[in-house]
């Protein structure tokens, strides 16, 4: 599907998607699990790329689920990249990234203590971040803040690639949410007081189709 890409530091530009089916993991926030639940439609690695370059937009994400559990996703990332195209490829971070080509960029998740599945990214994966790649937190409230705060600076993520912070949506309104809930507003107060060199993300998408859970 192509629409504007809502998230990641490309968040804004309109964007060609296409969304793998499975995941391995079970996140408490997940807001397409359809993409694990569902078969999704087999499809050949030609007739993919195909369908992207049809949509004429030179920016291309690979999504899921979790896409590099499709074994043909590097080589689909391979021939959009021989196409022309930039291309971003979305993952949870619990399998090998360096199987992606030279020329992907890395989009990658690291789990904090609300989802459910903190613990599980391959640690290895931090070593092989370059400038263009990203690392993402999805926090829920103050604990994953402070635990993603705690996890960039022991691992000096700011100085070898771009560090989002975003919080769980949708969020509560301000004035009702709990105490330490991760509302937009409260995340932006934290990141400036940390002094930490984070991207506030907020979902771009769910903001303009709050009502749409699926081609967005």
């Amino acid at each position: 599907f192509r629409s504007i890409q809502g998230e990641s530091t490309w968040a804004g530009l309109p964007c060609a998607f296409a969304r793998l089916a499975g995941c391995n993991l079970r996140c408490s926030y997940c807001d397409t699990r359809y993409a694990s639940e569902e078969p999704g439609d087999e499809m050949t690695v030609e007739h993919v790329h195909a369908v992207l370059k049809g949509m004429a937009t030179k920016l291309v994400c690979i999504t899921g689920g979790e896409p590099l559990l499709q074994l043909a996703a590097p080589a689909l990332a391979g021939l959009l990249l021989d196409s022309g195209h930039t291309v971003l490829v979305e993952t949870n971070g619990t399998l090998d990234i360096s199987r992606l080509p030279a020329g992907a960029i890395r989009v990658m998740d690291v789990k904090c203590p609300g989802s459910g599945e903190c613990g599980k990214a391959l640690m290895s994966n931090l070593e092989g971040l370059g400038q263009r790649d990203e690392v993402k937190f999805v926090l829920c409230n103050r604990r994953d803040f402070d635990w993603a705060a705690d996890f960039v600076k022991r691992h000096a993520l700011t100085g070898c690639c771009q560090v989002l912070f975003a919080p769980v949506t949708p969020h509560p309104p301000e004035g009702s949410a709990a105490p330490d809930a991760a509302t937009p507003r409260r995340l932006a107060q934290w990141i400036l007081d940390s002094g930490l060199g984070v991207r506030l993300q907020l979902q771009l998408h769910k903001i303009l189709w709050p009502d749409r859970t699926r081609g967005v």
